[in-house]
This record gives C-alpha cells, structure tokens and sequence, in this order.
C-alpha cells in the first residue's frame, strides 16, 4: 500500500483528507506541527501533499522537503476561494496542484504521475534498465500485490512460476526479480521452451559435445551454464514435452546435468523462474504435463492480472509507453481525455503488449498530434452513445471538505439490468475478502478497516461461509 505524507496545519481539514486517501487504498501520515525532516524516513512515503495556507505557499518549506528527498514528488492542495498561481521558483518544486473540491481522477492521476516520477527519478538504481517497471506501473490492487511478492522472494532463492495470459509482463516480473536479488549481477539467462523444436530443446538448455549429433560440429554450453550463479527464465514452461519435463525433474531435484553426448555430471547453481499461459493444473488432469515438475515449479506462485482487470491503470500505461517511444526517438502523440476512456473500456485480449502496439501504431498514424475517440482504430471505437464528453458529477461532503466524483467513474447499469440485491451482496464479500486480506485475517483488526463492530463482522463471515468459526480471531 502506497504510503502518502500530508503536510496541513488545520487538522480537521488533514482527518478528511486522509480518509479519501484511504478510502482508495493510501496509507496517509499527517503532520499537523511543524516540519520535522530529521524524524521521518523519505523511504517510507511516495508522495507529500502539502495544504497552502492562506498566506500563500512556503517555498522555503518546498525547498526543504526537496532536500529531504530529492525524487520526492510534491503535490499542492488549495483550498478556499482564492485561487493563487504559485510563483515560478515554488511551480518548478512541484509536480501538479490540486484546487478543493478535489475530483477523484485529478488526484488519481496525480498520484500515479508521482509513481511515474518516482522511478525516473532515482538515482540508486544507475543499472537499473527502465524496461523493468514497465509492465508493473500503476495502482491497481493487483499490480500492488504482484510488486510485493517480488519484494517477498527476491531475496530467497526459491523456485518461482509466473502465471497469466499472454502478454501480461510475466518477463517483466522475472526480470524484476532477478534484479532485486542477490544474484543481480550474474546472468539473466531466458528461454522459450514454446518456441524450439523438441528435439533441440535438450541441446539448447544442457548443450552438447562435439560430434553428440548430426550438425554439432564444436561442443556448446547449454542455457544452464551460461546462468551459472544467476537466474534461468524458463519461459512458456507449458508448452515443453513430457519427455524434457522428466530431464528437467531431475535437474532440479538434484541440481546436476550432463551435456548431450557426454557423461560428465555438471553441477547447477542456478535459479530457476518459469512461467506459462497454460492452466496447469487442467494440463495434469490430460495428461499434458507432469503433476511432480508442477509441485517443483510452484514454490512461490505470482499471478499477473490482466489489463481487462486493472483497466484503471491504462492511462498511466499509456503516458509511459507514450514516453518509452519518445525516449527512442520514434515519435510521439497525444490522446484526448475521451480517447484514454475508450481504450479504458476495450477488453485487451492481448494485454499490455496489445496496448503497447496500439501506442505504436498511433504515433505512425498521428506523428506529434491529438488523437481523439475519431482517430482510434475501428476496433478501440465504443459503440455509439457510449461515451460521453460531459457526465454529471456527484459531490460527496465530507464535513467542510468535498471531494467530486465523476459519474464516469461510477459502475454503469447494464442495458439488461442486474440482481441488484445479488450485485449488493457481491460487492459486500468482496469488500469483506480485501480487509481480511490487508488485516491477514485478523477480523479486529478488517473490522476497523470496514468500520463494522467485530460481532457483526463475524456473523457476516458465518453468513457468506467466508471462513469457518474455529478460524476466526
């Protein structure tokens, strides 16, 4: 969970904010005293939001926090009616300003554009490649707990399976974990077991001797030693024949290969990382692949989510593979905000890597311009009616602050309606599974979370079967 550091010496008006916060899943720290740089961590926070008094902003007090922690994003919150430009010297220490009523996908945005920031800001990373966040930028729930897995198992050397649907990032988080462990600067060595024929698949991961087949005519190391003391990425995983699942069983049971055509036993260090498309558990019931290698490979399993599941981070992925092309030199273009909804609403069978295509594609088509839901393929285009320029909008009072909700962002009623009292109860266990899951099944503690009364939470897990009796505590 992201963690944000308010800066607001009224601290009804800093209670308000931090509930929104929360309310969209940041953690926030108020500081309603004076500012004390030596007591905080720049670590632990993301983003600092700094409410203007009435007096205008400090740019002193910008200043520091920009000494504080130089990749620290600042964001401005103004509040009353007086609406002041700040000075150049405070603007060019901010990253964008925020005027109340706040309007969700104004602080949405502006808070991905913080985790933007904040990656291509560091500079204890110098080798890190900026391909490797790539695919997991946003904040979605599921890119959250994918980035906290990594953290989990980078360290270790344990077996990891990527799981997901084609063009999920599932390199992408190989590559992350690689990076972050402690074989990071030894060989990333990848594979795709889909793409070599069987009958090569041996030579390619074990190598071979000169003369072990028609064609070898000098010996070659395999895709194992040349990970020695790295990471193996065993891409596709699903796709490899039973008769190579049983060789690749028994290196990694015992950590030891020879090469075809040779007897000589080779030892392994090596960490392995696979990942597949394929359901594997329907593939062990036909047959397909083995049930032992399954167990083997799934020590630490990491499920990437679809883009169809996180469509709320599309436009942050479209602003960075808008700047990976500029970036390349290979041109640039722009989208209307009517443009960024429709690709919002499209399914993306082929997930990211979809999406990154369709950015390319745009910029051949519309070379430094403004693309608008006319400019878009026929096949991104919504249905007629479907999208509309102006929505009206909701403001939710929250004592003396208010925060305005677009009715974009409210779910739609489908055309042939729903269960209602169904769609209710859904989104209540739902609700009910989420606080259990950040409480780590503590009900007291998701109680807090859902503000419900333990008693009540409890009879609520009895009712929905969520989790039996003698698991509650």
């Amino acid at each position: 969970m992201e963690s944000v550091l308010i800066i607001d010496s009224d601290q009804q008006r800093s209670r308000c904010l931090t509930a929104i916060l929360n309310l969209i899943d940041y953690e926030a720290t108020q500081l309603a005293g004076s500012w004390q740089p030596a007591e905080l961590r720049p670590e632990n926070y993301g983003v600092v939001i700094v409410a203007e008094p009435e007096e205008g902003v400090d740019v002193n007090l910008l200043s520091e926090i920009r000494a504080w922690s130089a990749q620290m994003p600042i964001i401005l919150v103004q509040y009353g009616a007086v609406r002041r430009k700040p000075a150049p010297e405070a603007q060019a220490l901010l990253l964008g300003v925020l005027r109340a009523p706040l309007k969700y996908k104004d602080l949405n945005s502006l808070l991905q554009q913080a985790e933007v920031f904040r990656y291509s800001q560091a500079s204890d990373q110098p080798t890190s490649s900026p391909e490797l966040f790539r695919s997991l930028v946003g904040n979605s729930r599921g890119v959250r707990r994918v980035r906290k897995m990594i953290e989990q198992v980078a360290e270790s050397d344990a077996t990891t399976l990527i799981l997901g649907e084609s063009g999920t990032g599932k390199e992408v988080v190989a590559r992350n974990i690689h990076y972050h462990s402690p074989r990071r600067n030894r060989p990333f060595v990848p594979i795709n077991c889909g793409a070599i024929p069987a009958d090569l698949l041996e030579s390619e991961l074990f190598g071979h001797e000169k003369g072990a087949f028609t064609g070898a005519i000098s010996a070659r190391q395999g895709r194992f030693e040349m990970a020695e003391r790295g990471t193996l990425f065993l891409d596709e995983i699903g796709d490899m024949s039973m008769h190579m699942q049983v060789k690749l069983l028994r290196v990694l049971q015992e950590r030891t290969f020879e090469r075809v055509g040779s007897n000589k036993t080779i030892t392994a260090d090596v960490r392995i990382i696979a990942a597949t498309h394929r359901n594997l558990e329907r593939a062990i019931e036909e047959g397909k692949f083995r049930e032992d290698l399954y167990y083997r490979l799934n020590v630490f399993p990491i499920e990437m989510p679809p883009l169809r599941d996180r469509s709320e981070d599309i436009p942050l992925l479209i602003r960075e593979l808008i700047t990976r092309l500029e970036h390349e030199k290979r041109g640039s273009v722009r989208l209307t905000q009517s443009a960024i909804l429709a690709l919002s609403q499209h399914h993306w069978p082929g997930n990211v890597r979809e999406l990154a295509n369709a950015m390319e594609r745009l910029v051949i088509m519309h070379p430094y311009g403004v693309v608008d839901v006319a400019d878009l393929p026929e096949k991104y285009q919504p249905e007629p009616g479907q999208i509309h320029e102006e929505e009206p909008q909701v403001e939710v009072v929250s004592k003396d602050m208010l925060i305005t909700v677009d009715m974009l962002d409210v779910p739609r009623l489908p055309r042939d309606g729903i269960d209602l009292k169904q769609h209710l109860t859904d989104l209540e266990c739902n609700l009910i599974k989420q606080a259990l899951e950040d409480a780590e099944g503590i009900v007291a503690h998701a109680s807090n979370r859902l503000g419900l009364r333990r008693t009540t939470l409890v009879e609520k897990l009895r009712k929905y079967g969520l989790q039996r009796a003698d698991q509650l505590t």
